[in-house]
């Protein structure tokens, strides 16, 4: 009965339908009936808000499902016998499931929702390989990115029924799904004799490893090297104009460099079907990270798949189709991105975004993690390979500069000039994040910058590294407990902490940020200072289109000190919203150039003063490590 009424608690906040959804709900019905008790024009009208949200009007909260909240410990263990080597999970071990799962996250969604998030990034949810890497450094698909069914929610996490109404449950309250997807890799399943089997005893086994070995030494055309036997006669290649059927039906054998096998147990390893086929996969060796091999290598250890090959390209399109029509997902974070041909997203992503919008879902969001800190990589990812937006790694490297590390304002300058290399839109609509689940936490690289900081200095940067997320171009991006003080030990594993009471040693005597707590404990205190404060800058987004839609304009960016300032221009091009920012230790008075028809102003965030020093100038004072945002009259339009 409590589980009904938080749900009637938050119908009641977030939809004009409420009153028959929450009878609906107090009779036992499911959140889909209640909603279709709400009355169909009302609760079109009310999804049709929610649809009419451009990419960059929303907060995106990013969640690891098994790291946020324990809803169902009888799936702990997936369902799995034996240990934790077998069922992959073990609590006390930061690379193993903890037990995190979607009816817990769907229990949490109000706290989501009450931090201002409208909508929430899903860590991969799909079946993985349970457990996978050499003997002695196991670890286990907590994460989700060794898939092995692509098709089926994994059973740590729940079922197809808990994925359907975690997704209702947050369409309810007005919150979009963003879905994080792979097309790049499947799990490490697929093996090569010359490097796994301990019979093999080849002249051409690797010493160390399985090395990558490229396409001119190791064509299609020959087994083992240039001198080996003929194979895949009148196979033209993988690259275009020959990505067609026609061509790679040709293609026959995929021992060009070495020969895959897939062990005794696993044939049928892998949904759909057709990957369980090694034909469809490179089967070169382990990326070195560099040239050919960054696309045709296994990233590693992961099957990497042939996605030049037609029946991959359609085979995946369908995949992902499939999950937008079952579950109605507003988007899509793309994994691994760069480490796939163009080719590939030149047809997948107009195919994904036609298939959403023939659903009805408008606005369908898809970005992809291009990992690049250069924009102008970035950039080549939305004109190349046809990206709405990726992910900005720039952004998250300008900021780290200039407030974790103290490099000048100028380096924001610098990073947003390169704007104009994007695509049409790309880099208004780009997710923007100062920390993740790869890198790190941002309080760790204050800490990182400056070993000794004060608890308060740290927080105050933090605080300001998330008010140039917010109101700076693009759609921000919260990691899951940076809003209650998580700091992490460094990247990766190391910086994925359970919110509710964790067992792992490594994260539980870690020195939070803004409260006395540890990660042993439960962390979802709404009064915190940095839950707050976000919550703070997501009503100030909210409440003025210019902090989401405007165009930015830099005003300030000091080549010697810390302060940096930029003007948002209202769409509708009546007014503007001008943010500034003291990435220094010492109080600061900046004289700031504004719009010449800007002569009134008011405080959003901050202190503002209530009139410009002068025309085209206004005056602030900003505290160390502030910020302030200020809003302009409306202009009168003939001046």
């Amino acid at each position: 009965m409590l589980e009904i009424k938080r749900e009637i608690a938050s119908v009641r906040r977030c939809q004009p339908f409420a009153a028959a959804v929450a009878v609906a709900l107090a009779a036992g019905a499911s959140v889909a009936d209640a909603r279709a008790a709400g009355g169909q024009a009302q609760v079109e009208a009310a999804d049709a808000e929610v649809a009419d949200r451009l990419p960059m009007d929303e907060v995106i909260y990013f969640a690891l499902p098994d790291r946020v909240e324990n809803g169902d410990p009888t799936n702990d263990k997936g369902g799995g016998a034996g240990g934790h080597l077998d069922h992959g999970h073990e609590p006390t071990m930061k690379g193993f499931y903890h037990g995190g799962d979607l009816a817990g996250l769907t229990r949490r969604l109000d706290y989501v929702a009450k931090l201002g998030a409208t909508a929430i990034w899903l860590g991969p949810i799909y079946r993985n390989k349970p457990v996978q890497g050499p003997q002695g450094a196991e670890s286990a698909g907590y994460h989700g990115y060794w898939i092995t069914d692509f098709l089926a929610v994994d059973p740590h996490f729940g079922t197809d029924e808990d994925m359907a109404a975690f997704v209702e449950a947050a369409h309810a309250r007005g919150m979009k799904v963003y879905l994080d997807i792979i097309t790049n890799h499947t799990a490490d399943v697929i093996a090569y004799r010359e490097c796994h089997d301990p019979d093999y005893a080849g002249e051409d086994r690797p010493v160390d490893g399985c090395p990558y070995r490229g396409k001119g030494p190791y064509p299609f055309s020959t087994r083992g090297g240039v001198d080996g036997a003929a194979i895949n006669p009148g196979f033209m290649g993988d690259g275009p104009p020959f990505q067609t059927p026609e061509n790679f039906s040709k293609l026959r054998r995929a021992d060009a460099a070495y020969t895959p096998y897939v062990p005794t147990g696993e044939e049928t390893a892998k949904n759909p079907g057709w990957l369980n086929d090694p034909v469809y996969y490179h089967n070169r060796g382990d990326t070195n990270w560099q040239g050919e091999s960054v696309t045709y290598g296994d990233f590693a250890g992961l099957d990497d798949l042939a996605t030049e090959h037609p029946d991959v390209v359609s085979g995946m399109i369908d995949i992902y189709k499939a999950w937008i029509t079952k579950f109605r997902i507003d988007g899509f974070r793309i994994d691994t991105a760069k480490h796939v041909n163009p080719e590939f997203w030149q047809a997948f992503v107009p195919a994904i975004l036609e298939h959403a919008e023939s659903l009805g879902i408008r606005h369908f969001y898809v970005f992809g993690e291009a990992y690049h800190e250069e924009p102008a990589y970035l950039a080549r990812h939305t004109r190349v390979d046809g990206f709405p937006a990726v992910l900005d790694f720039g952004f998250q490297r300008a900021v780290k500069r200039v407030v974790a590390e103290g490099e000048p304002a100028l380096r924001l300058d610098e990073f947003f000039a390169i704007d104009d290399l994007y695509a049409e839109g790309a880099a208004a609509q780009a997710p923007v994040f100062i920390g993740n689940h790869d890198m790190g936490r941002f309080a760790r690289f204050v800490r990182d910058a400056k070993p000794g900081v004060s608890d308060a200095e740290a927080l105050a940067k933090v605080r300001l590294a998330h008010a140039m997320m917010f109101f700076l171009r693009g759609a921000p991006v919260i990691y899951y407990g940076d809003e209650q003080g998580f700091v992490g030990d460094g990247w990766d594993q190391d910086a994925r902490e359970d919110m509710f009471p964790s067992r792992v040693a490594s994260y539980n005597d870690n020195d939070l940020l803004g409260s006395d707590a540890s990660t042993a404990a439960s962390n979802f205190d709404t009064t915190h200072p940095l839950f707050r404060e976000i919550r703070r800058m997501s009503d100030a987004i909210k409440a003025h289109p210019a902090l989401r839609r405007g165009r930015q304009v830099t005003r300030l960016a000091e080549a010697d000190g810390g302060a940096f300032a930029a003007s948002r221009l209202d769409p509708s091009g009546a007014g503007e919203l001008l943010v500034a920012f003291n990435a220094s230790d010492a109080p600061r008075a900046l004289t700031v150039e504004v719009d010449y028809r800007s002569t009134r102003w008011r405080a959003a965030i901050g202190n503002c003063p209530r009139r410009s020093t002068a025309a085209g100038a206004i005056e602030l004072a900003l505290p160390a490590w502030g910020y302030a945002v200020c809003a302009s009259n409306e202009w009168n339009a003939e001046r």
